[in-house]
């Protein structure tokens, strides 16, 4: 806005400019990060990624380039899939400045690790606003322990369930309680094609979350126990208690928001 002098009720501007905004927001992730997948979609110098560049014009299309010599890559694969990342509703993406319109955005390479961005639109921006409220919402205690071997998930299975036995026997009531296999259906659940899978080692992780801070640590506890108290050949162990915040999304009338900026040196 400041370097093209757009006004800020110029919504097909402000619009263009909130898809180029919203192309490099994640930095690495237009230039090859969380795109990587070896033998589908193969970036070479992951090691080395380089961030993002956008040459904007005074119309507000673009070209998505990369520092030179840098790991990544820029192509019209990497740009679509940012282009769509987090996007409910292409036509009507809300900012504080615009509703932007992604609907008719064009991709075209136009040179190595160089890909133009046209297209992009938008209408008024939104009366309300979107807030995040944060607030305490309690505990969550985490305990893990390995297995491997013949039976190894047949052992993890009967750990977590005298994990389950234990925390009811002590009296602890948690609001929420997993108890995954990692590698198994810590993702996935029921539906994994691994779910019943018989793999040679396996992690399990007890998780809860409860009001009280004690309640978590005595999860964690119950775990370890597991060395000398479950299963044949458990080990690796691990216990950890944090303090959550929880967060709610609501909207606010604009009107009622009072923008302010402080400056203080350091």
């Amino acid at each position: 806005m400041h370097a093209f002098g757009w006004r800020p009720d110029d919504w097909p501007r402000l619009g263009a400019g909130t898809v180029v905004g919203h192309l490099v927001e994640c930095a690495g992730q237009i230039t090859g990060g969380y795109y990587a997948d070896p033998g589908v979609k193969d970036v070479p110098g992951l090691g080395r990624l380089g961030f993002p560049i956008a040459e904007v014009d005074e119309r507000g299309s673009a070209v998505i380039t990369k520092v030179s010599g840098s790991g990544g890559i820029v192509t019209e694969h990497t740009c679509a899939e940012q282009l769509l990342y987090e996007v409910h509703q292409p036509d009507r993406y809300l900012t504080p400045d615009s509703s932007a319109d992604f609907s008719r955005v064009t991709l075209a390479e136009v040179g190595p690790d160089r890909v133009a961005v046209a297209g992009g639109t938008g209408g008024p921006r939104p009366q309300a606003l979107k807030v995040s409220v944060g607030y305490r919402d309690g505990y969550v205690g985490e305990g893990q322990i390995s297995y491997a071997g013949p039976g190894a998930v047949g052992r993890a299975r009967l750990a977590a369930d005298i994990v389950r036995e234990r925390l009811e026997l002590i009296g602890v009531q948690p609001r929420e309680l997993r108890c995954d296999l990692l590698g198994v259906n810590a993702l996935h659940g029921t539906a994994s094609a691994l779910a019943h899978a018989d793999p040679n080692e396996v992690r399990l992780r007890v998780v809860a979350r409860t009001n009280a801070r004690d309640e978590a640590t005595r999860l964690g506890g119950e775990v370890e126990t597991l060395l000398t108290n479950g299963p044949a050949g458990g080990g690796g162990s691990t216990r950890s208690v944090r303090e959550t915040v929880g967060i709610e999304s609501a909207s606010i009338d604009r009107q009622l928001v009072r923008p302010a900026v402080e400056l203080a040196k350091v």
